[in-house]
């Protein structure tokens, strides 16, 4: 556990985030922008204790919620009016699985579920999954499907609600993690923990007038920290779309709300640029700018800055800590590095169990704040390896530089040893995008034959990618970096695979590099692999891009397992017709 929190005086989360506005007499202001509608504060006050009085009687202190909800008012309202019942709200990914949403409804042992109509195929797959379901499944839409809809349960309601006598330290929101390298763990936050970023939001000029507006949805810890929970505090404007997010809807929504601060991942605005609507006046129009969720290159911040003449500010959350632990501030902050800790974070870099104290050396980094969540729900060990102390073990590394500001290295499991060296694939992915024709660039280390690790690296091309790329990479990597960070294996893809929060899913790439499926097949098909990678690169260039993508990897393994790929590799394998032409030339041959 992080430390005690029950002892702190009465506080509820509801209050804290509506009443200073309310307080001030601001109940007309607008709180939130959906679609055509205008959300005064009042009406979210109102909407919240309308919801709060419908699910109370299903909802004792501390039973759990679950909301699998689009953007919308909606969410908002039943986000705070769950908590100032004083039960725990659980919001979810609309990306999730059946199978981890089965996980999550017996995991949680929620009393209630609050879904969108477009999400019940979902519900009814997790339920034949498992032989748990909350006892109230209510819909949001028109197709409630024998379930009572959102409407029909708060339309009765009354507008008046006292909030539950809650203290700092009692339980008001679980967050899960995405489960990449397992199944979801849940991060307990308390009601107290919704006060502590504070003097981020003044730094960036939260407050009446100005709109917050995030391409992240409200599930994430990024966007429920700085737009829901950070805009309703401070007394900003919320704008909310329900889609889910492209740069085609996000150019629209910047252009049609204006919005003073957005905030994005660097997918996000790397794809805004490549697709123009960065140039559009909306994007010019917005006061500042921030980005989170992986490291903002340096050449994206320039170019960003090049084209809208505003600049974007990096910072570093997590889940567990809900705001920003490392960060810059529009005022201050240093392009190609996340920041500097903020005033209500404690920071340490940690090697070997012991500090850091000598600059530009890496370190896995530990953070002390007042929002730090209580631990994972019914998971001890996992509680004890991350939180001791007070203090939270994040996963990342950084390096504080000469120059006083910190750098984000990696996660710590993306992090290589090449020849002794340890290397970070972010320096090298920096490099290579620096070549004209590169759009994206990944570093992921999988062990060779001989069981080392070596490095490769991904690229998207703008043309798709040829060997004349390749080579011009690979001179600009030795021409800028130490031998052994530059990566002999260079594979183009079309898109490089991404979490729903817009991280790199780096794992799935060294799953392929290491099952090495193309070089296999093409083994198991009697084809000489270094002959016609030296007569043919290009067409080897567009086979590994087709294969890298294939979504039927899987059963490329099996078969490759089981001696039946030589005859089965035709149903399915995106380069059939190329492998079955090769054949061909062979026998003819």
């Amino acid at each position: 556990m992080n430390g005690s929190k029950t002892n702190d005086p009465t506080l509820n989360a509801s209050d804290e985030l509506l009443g200073p506005t309310l307080a001030r007499g601001g109940a007309g202001e607008i709180a939130i922008f959906f679609g055509d509608s205008e959300i005064t504060y009042g009406d979210v006050a109102a909407a919240v204790n309308r919801f709060g009085n419908a699910l109370k009687p299903h909802l004792p202190p501390g039973a759990r919620a679950l909301l699998l909800l689009k953007d919308s008012p909606d969410f908002v309202a039943a986000f705070l009016g769950i908590m100032r019942i004083g039960a725990v709200v659980v919001p979810l990914s609309t990306r999730a699985s059946a199978k981890d949403l089965s996980f999550i409804m017996k995991d949680s042992e929620a009393t209630v579920l609050l879904l969108d109509d477009e999400f019940l195929p979902l519900y009814r797959e997790a339920i034949a999954l498992g032989d748990c379901s909350p006892g109230l499944v209510v819909v949001r839409g028109t197709a409630g499907q024998g379930f009572p809809t959102l409407h029909g349960l708060t339309a009765a309601a009354t507008s008046h609600l006292d909030p539950a006598p809650t203290s700092a330290g009692d339980v008001a929101f679980w967050l899960y993690t995405s489960g990449t390298t397992g199944m979801p763990k849940a991060a307990m936050h308390c009601h107290g923990d919704v006060t502590i970023g504070d003097s981020y939001l003044a730094a960036f000029g939260y407050g009446p007038g100005q709109r917050v507006f995030s391409s992240s949805k409200l599930f994430f810890a990024f966007a429920l920290g700085h737009v829901l929970i950070g805009g309703l505090r401070s007394g900003s404007t919320l704008v909310l779309f329900d889609g889910w997010p492209d740069a085609a809807t996000i150019a629209m929504i910047v252009e049609r709300f204006r919005p003073s601060i957005m905030l994005s991942v660097p997918a996000f605005y790397r794809n805004l640029l490549r697709e123009g609507q960065a140039a559009w006046p909306g994007f010019k129009a917005v006061r500042s700018y921030i980005s989170a969720g992986e490291a903002l290159p340096e050449s994206l911040y320039l170019r960003w800055r090049e084209v809208t003449g505003r600049s974007i500010v990096e910072g570093i959350g997590a889940t567990e800590t809900i705001f920003m632990m490392i960060s810059g501030t529009p005022e201050d902050h240093c392009p190609g590095a996340t920041g500097k800790p903020m005033p209500y974070v404690e920071a340490k870099l940690i090697d070997d169990d012991r500090p850091v104290a000598e600059a530009d050396t890496p370190g896995v980094l530990w953070v002390k704040m007042g929002s730090l969540c209580r631990g994972y729900w019914r998971q001890p060990d996992k509680t004890a390896a991350a939180f001791q102390d007070g203090w939270f073990r994040t996963g990342d590394v950084f390096v504080v530089g000469r120059d006083g500001w910190w750098r984000h290295q990696g996660r710590g499991d993306d992090l290589l040893k090449i020849s002794g060296q340890w290397v970070s694939p972010t320096e090298i992915e920096e490099c290579a995008v620096a070549v004209p024709g590169v759009a994206e660039a990944v570093v992921v280390g999988a062990p060779d034959r001989d069981g080392l690790v070596r490095l490769a690296m991904f690229l998207v091309a703008a043309e798709g990618g040829s060997e004349t790329l390749k080579h011009v990479v690979q001179q600009k990597l030795l021409d800028n970096l130490s031998k052994y960070k530059c990566p002999r294996n260079i594979v183009f893809v079309d898109v490089v695979p991404r979490t729903a929060t817009g991280k790199v899913r780096r794992f799935r790439l060294r799953q392929w590099l290491t099952a090495d499926l193309l070089a296999r097949l093409m083994r198991e098909l009697d084809l000489d692999i270094g002959q016609i990678a030296e007569a043919e690169p290009q067409v080897m260039i567009d086979m590994q891009r087709r294969c890298a993508a294939c979504e039927n990897q899987e059963r490329c393994v099996h078969d490759l397992e089981e001696d039946e790929a030589a005859s089965a590799y035709q149903d399915y394998c995106p380069n059939a017709e190329t492998l079955v032409q090769m054949q061909i030339s062979r026998q003819a041959s």
